[in-house]
Order: structure tokens, then C-alpha cells, then sequence
């Protein structure tokens, strides 16, 4: 199916519901664990947004599904656990901030959507980006969303956003491609824009093996929503609007060329794992997933359900 629409929430809103009601889950009170939904897109697309736009709109009428929104990047390292790493790596530069494969608590992400299946009680961690001038750490356990597994109401819906949600590994075949390919154009032109290139193919490869440990989350979703940044390239502009508001809002924050920097050490992911997930972050569902692509001003150019 293929489409154009400028209406990303009514698109994904009737894509969830529709997903939701072929699964034929027993409704929530009838003790069924709730239905996972991932969404995937590059920085300052306008993921937080717009699922946060899609939860409220799920629990009005006709819906009124219970939804509960989480985020990949609340389950990143502490600040001391990420400092370990990059020291453990030091001459790896994709694993000296937050952000890659590896980076994540995942131990901690199991736990809180096991329980969430179980319906048990449960503390959703929070992040703050701005801790430590950007370099971010994860809030006082004291501080955490507490979410009870006996409430009332049971959680209809739980949607997962991250930046690299749904990207699986590659082979070492496709991988060792990939890299040399992007070796190739960086030695052959002046106008090369990837950052592929310009890494070791032994710190893309830590990388790509640490990715294979993330399966362990995109397994669990039922349905997926990719946002498909119609260039790349616009992840740096975005990252930077996306940083100037949080400077304003909580007084701190990395500066523009930091930005571009932090953003170059996410880039390489995009330009291995993309394409993969274009084709679905899933085998065997056809249907599960909409690719939504999205232009310069974040407006929907193409709809796509694979």
C-alpha cells in the first residue's frame, strides 16, 4: 500500500487500530499483556511529539485505550556507567557519548517491559540531556514514573520510541560492503557527506555486534511505525533546533558544533541499518509496519505499509 498524507497522528492513530484489532488480543481486563507498538526515526524528527500526540488520542473516544509512552533513550547508561565504557573503548569515537548500540541499560529495559507483560508494579526511569552540559545522565531512582500492575484501569497500549528501535544487524558480509563502499566514496570525491567512512571497520563492527543484543526489544513489539527522514542529512538541522529549545528550557546544554559532533557519531548507524529496516523490522509480519517518509519541514511525503 502507498499513499501520500500530511496528517502523520490520524495516519498512525488508525494504523495502531487497525494493527490492534487483527491481533484479536483479548481485551486488557481479561489479563492479556498489553500491545506493543515501536517507533523509530532519526533525532529531532518529532518522534517525542508525535507519540505523545498518538497516546492522547488513542485514550479519547472511540478509542479509549490506556496508553503508556516510553522511551529507548531513558534506558541509556548512567553517566558514571558510560564513562566506564568510553574509557573500556577509548579509541572507539562512536562509544565515548551516549547514543550507539551498547549505550543502553538493557538489562533494565527487559525488565520493564517483562513487567509490563506480567502487569506487575513497575518504575519507568527518566533521563535528563541536560545533565552534565548535554552529556546526560539518568534521574534519581526516587523520581521515576511509578505505574501499578493491579490498577483499575489496565494498560491497553505501550508504545517504545527510539532513535535505533528496530534496526537489526548485519552480516559480516554486508557489513565489511557497507564500509568499504563508504571508504571508496570518501577517497574518491570531495562532496562525500556519510560519516561511514571515515570510522574504523573494527569500531563499526563493536558497534554491529553490540546491536545484535537489541533483538531482545524489537522482538517483543507487535507493530512498528518508521519515520523515514526523506534525507539523512536533515537529522543535523533538526538536532540543533531540538538542542536550542532544551538550552532555553533548562538553562544548559551543548553548544552548535558539539551538536554536530554528537550527531556524526549516530550517523554511521543510519547509513548501515536504514536501509534493512526499510524493509521491515520484522520476518514473517507482513503488514506490521508503516514507513512513513518525511520531508525538510517534517511533513509526510510518502505513506508505506510493509
Amino acid at each position: 500500500m502507498s499513499h501520500a498524507s500530511n496528517d502523520k497522528l490520524q495516519t498512525c492513530v488508525s494504523f495502531i487500530v487497525e494493527q490492534l484489532k487483527l491481533s484479536h488480543r483479548p481485551s486488557s481486563g481479561e489479563g492479556s499483556p498489553p500491545f506493543f507498538v515501536g517507533i523509530n526515526g532519526v533525532q529531532g524528527i518529532g518522534k517525542t511529539s508525535l507519540v505523545s500526540a498518538i497516546a492522547d488520542r488513542l485514550e479519547e473516544a472511540p478509542h479509549h485505550l490506556h496508553t503508556v509512552v516510553l522511551s529507548l533513550d531513558d534506558f541509556y547508561l548512567t553517566h558514571q556507567d558510560q564513562l566506564k565504557l568510553a574509557a573500556r573503548h577509548r579509541d572507539n569515537p562512536l562509544v565515548q557519548h551516549r547514543g550507539q548500540p551498547s549505550t543502553h541499560d538493557l538489562d533494565l529495559a527487559v525488565s520493564v517491559l517483562s513487567s509490563f507483560r506480567a502487569r506487575r508494579d513497575l518504575r519507568i526511569p527518566t533521563y535528563d540531556k541536560s545533565a552534565f552540559n548535554g552529556q546526560g545522565d539518568r534521574v534519581q531512582k526516587a523520581k521515576w514514573l511509578k505505574i501499578a500492575g493491579g490498577q483499575e484501569r489496565s494498560i491497553d497500549l505501550v508504545i517504545l520510541e527510539g532513535w535505533c528501535l528496530g534496526f537489526r544487524a548485519l552480516d559480516d558480509a554486508n557489513l565489511t560492503a557497507c564500509w568499504k563502499q563508504a571508504v571508496k566514496l570518501l577517497q574518491g570525491s570531495h562532496d562525500y557527506r556519510g560519516r561511514l567512512g571515515h570510522h574504523r571497520f573494527v569500531d563499526l563492527q563493536f558497534v554491529n555486534e553490540a546491536l545484535k543484543e537489541y533483538d531482545i526489544i524489537t522482538d517483543q513489539l507487535d507493530a512498528f511505525i518508521h519515520l523515514d527522514a526523506e534525507d539523512p542529512q536533515y537529522v543535523y538541522e533538526w538536532r540543533l533546533e531540538q538542542e536550542a529549545g532544551l538550552r532555553r528550557s533548562k538553562g544548559s546544554g551543548m553548544t552548535d558544533q558539539e551538536i554536530v559532533n554528537f550527531v556524526n557519531g549516530y550517523y554511521p548507524s543510519y547509513e548501515l541499518f536504514t536501509e534493512r529496516l526499510r524493509t521491515g523490522a520484522f520476518k514473517g509480519k507482513e503488514g506490521s509496519q508503516l514507513r512513513l517518509v518525511i520531508g525538510m519541514e517534517r511533513d509526510v511525503k510518502t505513506v508505506l505499509q510493509v
